[in-house]
């Protein structure tokens, strides 16, 4: 019978039954909710929430041993840093950040680092991710969830909403928003791996439109607080540069590659953090 992680019960009070909305109580290695509902807490040590239909997406194996590998290399430190900051400017004392396709926690598990106080909530659809995401920190609780759907969590549950390359729900953010709390929204600019367009002709690449769209969907529940720019030259190695490619969408090339046909390369990261409040009323 699976044990339950310390983080997981400590971010019980937050988490809602997807069916009901009642809260959820510990027993028997899963959760339930008092009519009965009941969700398996995984040996990993994320606990599912999904009921119904499939989720929509999620990264499969190959895409998260390829994170693993890339983000292990330090290679999106500036990101991660840049992320914890805004993160500690909008938290005081115990402050809960949830991350909403949180991959394998690389990032929730920098701003926790950078709030000593904080506990933290990862959701993402990839049971692959979601076992890394279960080790990733010590305070921080994992859980499958499509984050299209309205998420398993109180209202005004978050002092922080991370998004960071992921998709977005914009009401969703918003109700689960404490009124003082902030998202944060990464997202790569026309800029971001450019360099990799030649080699990967058919690489997914950044609608022009992209902010446009971001300001129309966030517009009507968020304002943009501050905007930070991170942008490097990062020089990859070939098995650098698979795993980048193997961990974006544009992971169903690589295979068309083969392994090690990528040279080295010099790219350009370049990201736009931007912290928003939410609107009220």
């Amino acid at each position: 019978m699976p044990v339950l992680r310390p983080a997981l019960v400590s971010v019980l009070d937050l988490l809602r039954c997807p069916t009901c909305r009642a809260p959820l109580r510990p027993g028997g290695g899963a959760l339930h909710c008092p009519a009965g509902h009941t969700f398996d807490v995984a040996r990993h040590g994320y606990v599912s929430l999904l009921t119904g239909s499939r989720a929509t997406s999620g990264d499969d194996a190959a895409m998260v041993r390829a994170r693993d590998r890339f983000l292990s290399t330090g290679a999106y430190g500036p990101v991660r840093r840049a992320v914890a900051r805004l993160a500690a400017g909008a938290v005081t004392g115990r402050g809960t950040v949830v991350d909403v396709g949180c991959g394998t926690g690389y990032y929730l598990a920098g701003a926790l680092d950078r709030l000593p106080g904080a506990r933290g909530v990862g959701l993402d659809t990839s049971v692959r991710a979601l076992r890394a995401a279960g080790r990733a920190h010590e305070r921080a609780a994992a859980v499958a969830w499509d984050v299209f759907r309205p998420f398993p969590l109180a209202d005004g549950a978050a002092d922080v909403v991370l998004n960071v390359f992921a998709p977005r729900n914009a009401p969703e953010f918003h109700r689960v928003l404490r009124p003082a709390g902030r998202l944060i929204v990464v997202r790569p600019t026309a800029r971001h791996l450019a360099e990799l367009r030649g080699p990967i002709p058919s690489m997914v690449t950044v609608d022009p439109a992209k902010e446009e769209r971001l300001r129309r969907a966030l517009g009507p529940f968020f304002d943009a607080a501050a905007t930070e720019r991170v942008e490097y030259p990062l020089r990859l190695t070939g098995r650098q540069a698979l795993d980048l490619v193997g961990m974006t969408p544009s992971a169903r090339h690589v295979a068309d590659l083969g392994d090690g046909l990528l040279p080295p390369h010099r790219v350009t990261v370049s990201v736009l953090a931007t912290s928003y409040r939410p609107r009220t009323g």
